[in-house]
């Protein structure tokens, strides 16, 4: 008899059709963001609040309540939904591009107010929906459409490390930066986004996932060698692991 090993989660709709570029790794991003609220039961209870980029297309395929909010004004949008709605489960699903450039400053200080809000992070490194730009996770020496020689630590200074800043916020009550390059790092990854909701339903404070994804169209590369950059060139910038959970500190 055959054993079933996956399904299609509850909340995804029934006529979501795949609108991300091929091999990209926010589908898979999506389906555990989507399995988390339903092993949780808060899909009818949850609000988010997406920006401009990639990522503002997960309301196309979670059914559940969702705000577009401006450019990196995703956490701002969501902080003022949470204090209006404080019964609802609220969080953000952003890039780094929108994120970590004009929304950092949002992100950071909702950590340090401690909203009791979740955001999840997907960091590819570059502008995935403006055509490949250098970002603020760009890595030294990447090559993109506006570094064409590369990031120049000179120029450009140093990629931003968001899951060790957001770490640093007294408000945060978790943070983490995951990867999706492999099965076993795919099921560490929904641990972490599960973990993030978690904190908030127990009013501890703000919850934080960084994940780190391909663009194979914009790197120029097939799905398989953007995982192996992901593994080779990302893991060694941006490691990751759980840089703070209160859950973890309590006798």
């Amino acid at each position: 008899m055959a054993t079933q090993v996956f399904k299609i989660p509850e909340s995804i709709k029934e006529d979501a059709k795949f609108t991300f570029c091929p091999g990209c790794d926010h589908g898979v991003a999506v389906r555990l963001v989507a399995e988390c609220l339903d092993e949780l039961g808060i899909k009818d209870n949850t609000i988010a609040a997406c920006a401009i980029g990639c990522s503002v297309t997960i309301y196309d395929f979670i059914d559940m309540d969702a705000i577009e909010a401006p450019h990196g004004r995703a956490v701002a949008v969501a902080t003022g939904v949470k204090r209006a709605k404080p019964d609802k489960f609220v969080f953000t699903y952003s890039g780094d591009g929108d994120f970590a450039s004009i929304g950092l400053a949002e992100g950071m200080h909702a950590a340090l107010r401690g909203e009791k809000i979740s955001s999840i992070c997907i960091n590819n490194t570059t502008y995935g929906m403006t055509g490949g730009q250098l970002g603020p996770t760009t890595m030294l020496g990447q090559v993109t459409t506006t570094s064409p020689t590369g990031r120049n630590l000179e120029y450009y200074g140093y990629p931003i490390k968001l899951a060790e800043h957001i770490a640093l916020c007294d408000g945060t009550a978790f943070s983490a930066r995951v990867s999706l390059d492999t099965v076993a790092n795919i099921k560490k990854a929904k641990q972490a986004i599960k973990k993030a909701f978690e904190v908030q339903l127990k009013g501890l404070g703000f919850g934080f996932v960084e994940i780190l994804s391909t663009c194979p169209t914009n790197w120029r590369m097939s799905p398989d060698k953007a995982h192996e950059r992901v593994q080779n060139e990302m893991m060694k910038v941006f490691k990751p692991g759980i840089y703070k959970d209160v859950t973890a500190q309590k006798v």
